[in-house]
């Protein structure tokens, strides 16, 4: 596996990949790697000739009072385990690299980004819009493999890549990979890390929660119904609040009052301790 830390570098090596023909797949990350982000690579491989993945710890998608620099930041064991799972090129740009000095660019995505974990943190999807947008821009990928984990997150960059015509020729297709889930069915996520013991243990039953309550809109129970249950068995279960619970459109993310007939999601995010998960299932 080759690793680029500059334009160049990643030009050259890129040129050297396309030069042996086939696709090239991008799997963008942030590092601290666990099993979700290798079901991306692996999905990537399934579909394209020539992984490239990217680790970017990107400081334009932290607010303030976030986390960025007690973010994990573990380059040479991600490094290793892309390498074992055949990636060709790993992207590791410093912050000077991605961002020289005078950068004073930021994309906004509106509608599909107001909401949800947009209306909780502020430029957020700016700082991933701008960040992915840049990505697609110096590696030119045929697919890029995103988990859906992050539904809201897929949503910004979908719409991102499609107003801002970067379908041709950056990248032909963004593909949304199923959520990895834990053996007690909590989403895989680099944020589990802070989870204490006690909490990792109560955090099970936001997925629960969620299963409950798309029964019962499914089995025809009113939505603002169902919401209400999911959290309350979240609080009692030990959660601190709760962001949001919400139903919506699969496409546009707008809130649904009832069940419509097409594609829609149950989103949450809820805080216990002080970790911030987020999570989403399938509707219908």
């Amino acid at each position: 596996m080759q690793t680029a830390t500059t334009l160049d570098m990643l030009r050259n090596a890129l040129a050297d990949l396309r030069s042996a023909g086939g696709t090239v797949g991008l799997v963008p990350t942030m590092g601290a790697l666990h099993e979700g982000h290798l079901t991306l690579v692996r999905e990537a491989r399934a579909q394209c000739d020539h992984v490239v993945a990217s680790i970017f710890i990107n400081p334009t998608q932290f607010g303030p009072n976030e986390d960025l620099d007690a973010y994990p930041r573990q380059l040479a064991e991600d490094s290793a385990m892309l390498e074992a799972e055949g990636v060709a090129l790993l992207w590791a740009p410093t912050v000077e690299a991605m961002y020289p000095a005078g950068f004073a660019t930021s994309i906004t995505v509106s509608g599909v980004s107001e909401g949800f974990c947009g209306a909780a943190r502020p430029g957020h999807f700016d700082g991933v819009a701008t960040v992915v947008c840049k990505l697609f821009n110096q590696v030119m990928p045929d697919k890029a493999f995103f988990g859906e984990k992050d539904f809201q997150q897929l949503a910004v960059i979908r719409a991102m890549a499609r107003d801002l015509d970067l379908t041709r020729p950056h990248v032909r297709d963004i593909v949304g990979v199923p959520t990895v889930r834990e053996a007690d069915g909590l989403a895989m996520s680099s944020r589990n890390r802070y989870l204490s013991p006690a909490n990792r243990a109560a955090a099970a039953a936001l997925p629960r929660a969620m299963q409950s309550a798309i029964a019962q809109i499914e089995g025809g129970c009113d939505v603002a119904t169902a919401l209400a249950a999911l959290e309350a068995e979240l609080l009692e279960a030990g959660f601190a609040s709760i962001d949001y619970a919400a139903l919506a459109d699969a496409q546009s993310l707008t809130q649904l009052a009832r069940l419509e007939g097409k594609p829609s999601r149950l989103l949450v995010a809820a805080r216990i301790g002080g970790t911030r998960l987020i999570d989403n299932m399938a509707v219908g």
